[in-house]
Formats: structure tokens, sequence, C-alpha cells
């Protein structure tokens, strides 16, 4: 199908170019996210006719989503998730999780304006693509993770291999300690034990000269 493109778009072409591409991208996406318009002597005219308002639309949104790239661009988001101790998140992190979790930060993000090439099923720091207009795309980093706390060591430069084997040498220590009490402890009881031998051998040798 032959189309009329109303704005860039990527890998397609500029704004009032005219382009080929499947039906089934056209009817599915072009089409109804109005980038795009059926190519044919009526719609050539009316986008002729529309194209001054047109690039004026594009320059004002332009604007704004380069503004919002500025403040939004390199900034870091916690997601909080149920995960194995291997790092596995029960479920995923998803497109709609990417853009709550920056607007709830303060940021206006569309589901639809987050990049992901698979959902997300691991805990660590995922850097996330954002388009925020066809001339206008930056990227952000979700940290995904069980706690704030273990998001504040992720965001530090630990991995989730290195936090578990600093938990495993934690767990380690405290046994290890915990052994040397319970050694320290017996050690107590049988010097407490032997103790009173000394007195009891003087007391069987005063009996003994007493006997003589």
């Amino acid at each position: 199908m032959d189309v009329i493109l109303l704005e860039r778009v990527a890998k397609l072409g500029q704004m009032g170019d005219v382009v080929t591409v499947k039906d089934g991208y056209a009817r599915n996406f072009l089409l109804p996210q109005r980038k795009a318009m059926r190519a044919n002597d009526n719609n050539l005219k009316a986008f002729e006719a529309q194209k001054a308002q047109l690039e004026a639309r594009n320059l004002e949104t332009k604007k704004e989503a380069e503004d919002l790239a500025a403040r939004l661009a390199g900034q870091q988001f916690i997601v909080i998730r149920s995960a194995s101790d291997s790092g596995a998140l029960y479920g995923s992190v998803t497109t709609r999780d990417a853009a709550d979790a920056a607007t709830a930060a303060g940021f206006s993000v569309d589901r639809k304006q987050v990049a992901l090439t698979a959902p997300i099923k691991e805990l660590g720091l995922h850097v996330v693509s954002v388009v925020l207009h066809p001339e206008v795309d930056l990227t952000i980093t979700l940290n995904v993770a069980r706690s704030t706390e273990e998001a504040e060591l992720q965001a530090s430069g630990k991995s989730i291999q290195e936090l578990a084997a600093e938990e495993e040498a934690a767990a380690e220590f405290e046994i290890a300690e915990l052994f040397d009490d319970i050694g320290a402890a017996q050690l107590d009881d049988d010097e407490d034990g032997m103790a009173p031998a000394p007195a009891a051998e003087a007391e069987a040798k005063e009996d003994g000269e007493e006997t003589a």
C-alpha cells in the first residue's frame, strides 16, 4: 500500500514522503496511529493544504519532547519485584511498568513511548529506550530489585551475583562465630568441672593423715 507520511517514521521517511509499505503495517499501525494516510489524489491535495499546519505542530511537539528529554535522559527508576535467589523475576517488567515508574517520579511518559525488545525478566540495571517524538529519543535505566536497599546496592555497581556471594559469606561468618562461641562455652564448663579436683585431693590427704 502507498501512504503519505504525516510525520517522520524511522526507516521509512520524512513527513510528506510517499512510501510503499505492507498492507498490514499500514492498517494496524500507520493509519490508526495517524502517522500516515493513504496516498491518493484527494489525500495528496489535503496534505498540501495542511502541510504548513502539520509542520508547525511537529515543531511544537518536537520542542516539548526535547525539553522533557533534557530532564529525563539518563534518569534511573526503581522497580520492586519478587524474584528467586538467582535473580529470575516471578513475572516480568513491561513497557507499562517502565512508564508508570517514570510518571510516578514526575515525568509524563506513555507506555507506547517505551521501546522494549523483550520483557525484562531478571533483577539488575536495564537500559531502556524512550521515543518521545519521531526525532527525539533517549535512554533511561530501570533498577529492578526486591527491595529499595537492594536497589541502592545495585545502583552502586554491585550485581545480584555479588550480593548473593556477600550474603553467603556473611551467613558463613555468623555460623563460624556461633561455633566459636559454643566451643568457648564448653571449654569454660570443662574448666569449671575440673577446678574442685585439687581441693578434693587435699581433703583426701588430710583424712588419710588423721586415720594414721
